[in-house]
C-alpha cells in the first residue's frame, strides 16, 4: 500500500453521519439507502437503453459495451453496497478495490460506444461516498475525461464532435466536483454540530446531575442545621435538667420539681420542633408570636434563664430572617450553658434598626480564644445562616472574660395588605 494512503484522511462519506458519537438520531440518508439503489439503476437502464439504441457504432460494439455495463449490477450489489453501507474507516482499500474494478468494466464500454458516459452520474457519488474529497475529485477527473480520450483515439471522430463531447466532458467533471465537494463540507458541519449537540446533551445531564446533588448537599446541610440548633440542643438541655434534678432529689426537692416541671416543657418543645421539621413549617416558638415573643420563652428555659431586651420598632420581617435570627439565639444560648460555666448568666439583646436586625447575646463565662481551632458545628453553622440570608455572624471572646454573639442581618419590611 502506497505511503500516503496510510497518512491521508478518512473517507467522507454520505453515510458517515452514524459514526458521530452522541447523535440523537439518525440521519436521512442513513434510515433508507434504498433511493440510492433506485438512482444507480434508473441511471443505468436509462444508459444501458442508448447504447442499445445508439446509431453508431455498430452493434457488434455496441453489444460488448453493454455486456460490460451487465457487469455493473452483480459487482455493485456483491461489493460496492455493503462498502457503502459500512465506514471504510483509514483503510481505504477496500474502496480502491471496488473503485478499480468499476473502472475496469466503465472505460472500456464508454471507449467503444459514447453514450456509455451517461452512468458517470451514477458513478460520481460512489467516489465522493468512498474517498477523500481530493481523492474523489481525481477520480472524477479519470471517470468524466479519460472515456472521451479513448473514444476520441479510437473512432478518430471530427474536430468539432470531439470539442463538443470534451466540453460536456468537462463540465460534468467541474458540476460533479463542486457539488460533491460542497456536499461533502455540508454533511462534515452536520457532523460537527451532530457532535456538539451531542456535547451539549452530555453536559446539560452532567449539570443536572451536579446540581441535584448540590441540592441534595444544600438539604443536608440545612436539615444538620436545623437538628443542631433544635433537637439536639433541646437534649442537651434535658440531660443537664436530669443531672440537676439527680443531685436535688434529697437537698432540694422543690427546685427537683421545678426542674422537673422545666424538662416536660423542654420535651414538649422539641416534640414541637420536631414536628415542625418534618412539616418544613416554621420554628415552633415563631408559630406562637412575634420573634420577640419567641426570643422571650427561648430564654425563659435557659438555666439560669437568660435576659431579654428589645430597642427599636417591632415590626414583622421576612420568615427566613426570622427564623436565622431565632436559631442564632438558640445556638448562642446552648453554647453558653455548655461551655460558659456554672454561675455564668447570658443576655440577649434584639435591635430593630431602618435597615437591619442586630441580635447580640453575651455571657459572663469563661471565654475561649477565638482564633483556636474549633472542632465543633455551632458557630460555623450560624455563621453559613447568617451569610444565607446577606447577613454576618461575629464572635468576640477572650479567656476569662465571657463571649459576645452579634448577628446582623439586613431587614426588608413585608408588604402591608390592604
Amino acid at each position: 500500500m502506497p505511503a500516503d494512503l496510510q497518512v491521508e484522511e478518512p473517507p467522507r462519506r454520505l453515510n458517515g453521519f452514524t459514526g458521530t458519537a452522541g447523535a440523537r438520531e439518525s440521519h436521512v440518508w442513513d434510515r433508507a439507502f434504498g433511493p440510492w439503489d433506485l438512482y444507480f439503476g434508473l441511471v443505468w437502464a436509462a444508459t444501458a437503453a442508448f447504447v442499445l439504441g445508439a446509431d453508431f457504432p455498430g452493434l457488434s460494439y455496441r453489444l460488448p459495451a453493454a455486456a460490460l455495463l451487465a457487469l455493473l449490477i452483480p459487482w455493485y450489489a456483491w461489493a460496492g453496497r455493503p462498502l457503502l453501507l459500512k465506514d471504510p474507516g483509514a483503510e481505504p482499500g477496500p474502496a480502491l478495490r471496488y473503485l478499480g474494478v468499476t473502472l475496469a468494466l466503465f472505460l472500456p464500454a464508454a471507449f467503444l460506444v459514447g453514450e456509455t458516459r451517461l452512468i458517470t452520474f451514477a458513478l460520481a457519488p460512489h467516489c465522493f461516498m468512498l474517498l477523500p474529497v481530493r481523492r474523489a475529485i481525481g477520480a472524477m477527473a479519470v471517470v468524466a475525461l479519460l472515456p472521451v480520450a479513448g473514444w476520441a483515439v479510437l473512432w478518430r471522430p471530427a474536430g468539432h464532435i470531439v470539442f463538443i463531447n470534451a466540453v460536456s466532458s468537462f463540465v460534468t467533471f467541474a458540476f460533479s466536483s463542486f457539488f460533491g465537494a460542497w456536499i461533502i463540507r455540508i454533511i462534515e458541519q452536520s457532523q460537527e454540530r451532530a457532535s456538539l449537540i451531542a456535547e451539549l446533551d452530555a453536559s446539560r445531564e452532567e449539570v443536572a446531575r451536579l446540581s441535584a446533588a448540590q441540592g441534595a448537599h444544600a438539604e443536608r446541610e440545612r436539615m444538620s442545621r436545623e437538628i443542631h440548633d433544635t433537637l439536639a440542643q433541646g437534649f442537651t438541655s434535658l440531660l443537664m435538667l436530669v443531672q440537676a434534678v439527680q443531685s436535688e432529689l434529697d437537698a432540694d426537692p422543690e427546685q427537683a420539681r421545678r426542674h422537673l416541671e422545666l424538662m416536660a416543657a423542654t420535651a414538649r418543645q422539641n416534640l414541637s420542633e420536631a414536628r415542625a421539621l418534618v412539616a418544613g413549617g416554621a420554628p415552633a416558638d415563631l408559630d406562637a408570636g412575634s420573634l420577640p415573643d419567641a426570643v422571650r420563652r427561648l430564654a425563659a428555659r435557659q438555666v439560669p434563664p437568660a435576659e431579654v431586651s428589645v430597642t427599636g420598632e417591632v415590626r414583622p420581617l421576612a420568615a427566613a430572617l426570622e427564623v436565622v435570627a431565632l436559631r442564632s439565639c438558640q445556638e448562642s444560648l446552648s453554647n453558653a450553658a455548655k461551655h460558659a460555666g456554672a454561675g455564668a448568666r447570658c443576655s440577649v439583646s434584639l435591635a430593630y434598626g431602618g435597615g437591619e436586625l442586630t441580635v447580640t447575646v453575651r455571657d459572663t463565662g469563661h471565654g475561649f480564644d477565638p482564633a483556636a481551632p474549633a472542632a465543633g458545628y455551632g458557630l460555623r453553622g450560624l455563621r453559613a445562616r447568617a451569610a444565607e440570608v446577606g447577613g454576618t455572624a461575629a464572635i468576640e471572646a477572650a479567656p476569662q472574660t465571657g463571649t459576645t454573639v452579634t448577628v446582623t442581618l439586613p431587614t426588608t419590611p413585608l408588604p402591608t395588605t390592604l
